[in-house]
Order: structure tokens, then C-alpha cells, then sequence
């Protein structure tokens, strides 16, 4: 008996329904009768093979197109570390070991010396650290390191992939991004590094970064971007003033001591970075950074031209006035002084010498902005003097030199006109400088 009125829910079948259900049966052959195991198989066997199919599209969508697998490399295999060895192997031949040679006076702990022939002292490895070819052009092969790899050298050297040593010649260097372009011999060279796109970086997208860290030979590190944007202060004489910022990717691949200057490359061998620093600190592991490669190569392409990067020049060597008051304070503390006590050749009313020349007269809202050390060129024309303190540039407040660069490089050009406010004595003056063009030694 029927529980339901409606005959979808009835226990009793008509001789019509059962008629017309073994004709639909005969019309779908999955449902054709004593078959009912075969149907189920069937199903889920169809029903596999299309989950199978759409999963393998979707991978291929998500992973495929431009950034797959290049043409050098082969088809997808499945297995994650296929991808990084090839992805090493195509760029590995194009990464050389980089040797800072440094002339030293003779004997047991000899000192550097800055100037001088090798006749008065002997050259010593004084650092290692790498970098990747890039092109070859008449004749020679054109290696990109960092700065801070080949600064101060008297002679550089480079060992290619074969462990085969040749003189480099430094073509340029720009200490503001901490890059440096080199030329060697190019005979035997057979592979460069192709160039790829940083701004298609993804978070937690596989990166490998190649080098001769510590000076242990060429070695390579898998790690993933973790940040594909970093703006981060950096000290350019490693005086521990942060004069200057640079825009990073920052990466967990091991990046050591011998690993600058080397590419950071993604799965399909393309350079992403060149490999630049790590933080150093108790309690940090696999924080390393890289120099974006499309950051980099406008650089790159003004070394190889110039020698040096074209950059808005205004002409002074500064100090930050917030590191003046601390050496203040920290004068006034070993001298046993007093906040506000003057010094007693100031209070017995002498002239108090060279002490006295060197202290500023500000109002006392004054806190922030860049004290003139040496005002040369465009600066040294307009007027500028030992002990000027600037506070703005074309009416915008400058707190310090890292300020006065980033708006200098990235607001200003070179042949412009900028308005420098600054005090002299206490008052305050204007004044119209026009910008140069920084050469290689500025």
C-alpha cells in the first residue's frame, strides 16, 4: 500500500511504466538489462578518465603557456625536481666564479694599499664571488656581478665552467644598485644566460639561486619567493648609516658569503635576479635577497655604454643632521658635560677653536635634515657652503641623505632646476641650483 498519493512514490507499477521502461532501456545500452555490474564499472571508469583529463588540462592552464616549459627543455614529467635540475643544467655554463685581487704591502699581515704598483707589494685574494654571462659581443663575454664583489680590486679574474682562470676587465660599476658589468675572453664560451621577467614572479614560486658561496666552488640552492617586492635600507660605505634603499625580491634560498653576484633563476632557466645579500643576525635563517633582473638591466645596458649610470648630480658630500646630534650627545656623555653646559672655553669667552667651527647654529624646531661636508660642482656654483643644513628640495621637506637621493633620482632630471632651502647661521635661504650629470667618479 502507497504511503503517497502520486504514483512516483507508489509501490504499484502500472504494465504501461514497466513497457515503456525496458523500451528506454533498449534505446541506452549502459542500462540494457542483466548488465547492471557492467553499468556501474562503466560509470565509474568514464567518470575517472574525464576527472583525469580535466585535472591534467587545468595543471597544464595554471602551470602552462609562456612560463611551462621553454623549448629547450622537456615535457612536463611530474616529478617537481626534473624541472630544477634542467632548469640548473641550462644555466650553470654560464656561471663564473669571481676573484677580487687586492694588492697588499709584503710581509706577515701586510696592509691593503690604495695606490701603488704591484712592484712595492704582492696581490692577495682579498674576495670571491660569482657571476652569470649574459651576451657575447665581438669577441668577448659579458659577465654581470655586484659592486660590492669587484670594489677596490686591482685585478679581477674569473673562472669559467671549465676551471679555466682569465683576466676580467671591470667595463663599469654602480655602487647606488650594487651592480657591475664585466668582459672577458669569450673563446670556449658557448652558453649565456637567457634573460626572463621578474615582474612575473609569483609568491611561493620555485627559484634556484647558483653561485660559489664561501668560496667552495660552484654550488646551487632551491628556495621560494617570499616576497616578490621589498623595499629595503641599505648602508652604500657600510658605515652603518642607511644612506640609500633597494627594491629586492626577497627569497629562502641559501644565499652566502661567494653566492653575490650570481643568478637567481626561475624553473624554466631564466635569469629572475642576480643575488645581492642576506641579513646576517643572530636568530635569521634563509633570508637572502636578489636584485630584480628588470631593475638590473637598464643599468646593465648604461655600464656597458658608459662605463657609468647617468643620474641627476647635485653636489654635495652631506651628513644626516640626526647623526650629528648623536655624536653630540656622545661626546657630551664621555666629557662628563651636563645637558645644556657649555664648554669652558665658550663660557671664559675665548673663541674655542676648531671645536667651536664645526657646531650649528639652528632654530630650535629644527630637528631634521642634511648637513653640507663639501659642496663641488653645481652646489660649490650656486653658493652653497661647509655647514649649510638642508631641509628642503623644491618645497618638500629632506630629513636625511637617503631622502635627498631618492627624490634627487627619482623625481629630478639632469639639466633641471632644483630649489634648495637651507640655514646658514641660523637663517633661513633659497636658493636655484641646476642639476648636473653625475660622471663615474660621483
Amino acid at each position: 500500500m502507497s504511503l503517497f498519493d502520486d504514483d512516483f512514490y507508489s509501490t504499484k507499477v502500472s504494465r504501461r511504466a514497466i513497457r515503456n521502461h525496458k523500451r528506454s532501456d533498449a534505446d541506452f545500452p549502459y542500462r540494457s538489462g542483466g548488465g547492471s555490474k557492467w553499468s556501474t564499472i562503466r560509470i565509474i571508469f568514464l567518470s575517472s578518465f574525464i576527472s583525469a583529463v580535466g585535472a591534467t588540462l587545468l595543471f597544464g592552464w595554471l602551470y602552462g603557456g609562456d612560463r611551462a616549459v621553454t623549448a629547450n627543455l622537456p615535457a612536463w614529467s611530474g616529478d617537481p625536481s626534473e624541472r630544477t635540475i634542467m632548469a640548473t643544467a641550462k644555466v650553470k655554463p654560464a656561471v663564473v666564479s669571481i676573484i677580487n685581487e687586492q694588492l697588499f704591502s709584503l710581509g706577515l699581515g701586510g696592509k691593503r694599499l690604495e695606490d701603488g704598483d704591484e712592484s712595492k707589494g704582492i696581490l692577495k685574494e682579498a674576495g670571491a664571488g660569482s657571476g652569470v654571462i649574459i651576451e657575447k659581443r665581438d669577441g668577448k663575454a659579458i659577465i654581470v656581478t655586484n659592486y660590492h664583489v669587484v670594489a677596490d680590486a686591482h685585478k679581477v679574474k674569473a673562472a669559467i665552467s671549465n676551471g679555466e682562470v682569465r683576466e676580467a676587465k671591470i667595463i663599469g660599476m654602480d655602487q647606488i644598485t650594487d651592480l657591475a658589468v664585466l668582459e672577458i675572453d669569450g673563446k670556449g664560451v658557448d652558453v649565456v644566460a637567457e634573460i626572463g621577467d621578474s615582474s612575473k614572479l609569483r609568491d611561493a614560486e620555485f627559484v634556484v639561486a647558483i653561485g660559489n658561496p664561501l668560496g667552495m666552488g660552484e654550488s646551487t640552492t632551491l628556495g621560494i619567493v617570499s616576497v616578490i617586492r621589498e623595499i629595503i635600507p641599505v648602508s652604500l660605505n657600510q658605515n652603518g648609516v642607511m644612506d640609500w634603499e633597494q627594491e629586492v625580491i626577497r627569497v629562502d634560498a641559501a644565499i652566502n658569503e661567494g653566492n653575490s653576484g650570481g643568478p637567481l633563476i626561475d624553473l624554466n632557466g631564466k635569469v629572475v635576479g642576480i643575488n645581492s645579500m642576506k641579513i646576517a643576525d643572530f636568530g635569521v635563517e634563509s633570508i637572502g635577497y636578489a636584485i630584480p633582473i628588470n631593475n638590473a638591466m637598464p643599468v646593465i645596458e648604461s655600464l656597458l655604454e658608459k662605463g657609468y649610470v647617468s643620474r641627476p648630480y647635485l653636489g654635495v658630500y652631506t651628513l644626516d643632521l640626526a647623526q650629528y646630534w648623536e655624536q653630540r650627545e656622545l661626546e657630551d656623555f664621555l666629557s662628563g658635560k651636563e645637558d645644556g653646559e657649555d664648554s669652558a672655553s665658550e663660557e671664559d669667552g675665548s673663541d674655542g677653536g676648531a671645536e667651536d667651527s664645526g657646531k650649528l647654529k639652528l632654530p630650535d624646531e629644527v630637528l631634521s635634515g642634511v648637513i653640507v661636508l663639501e659642496a663641488v660642482g653645481p652646489s660649490k656654483e650656486a653658493g652653497l657652503q661647509f655647514n649649510d643644513v638642508i631641509v628642503q628640495l623644491d618645497g618638500r621637506p629632506i630629513g636625511s641623505t637617503r631622502e635627498l637621493r631618492k627624490y634627487l633620482y627619482q623625481h629630478k632630471k639632469i639639466g633641471e632646476d632644483i630649489e634648495v632651502s637651507f640655514y646658514r647661521d641660523g637663517d633661513l635661504n633659497k636658493v636655484k641650483i641646476k642639476l648636473g650629470e653625475s660622471g663615474k667618479d660621483e
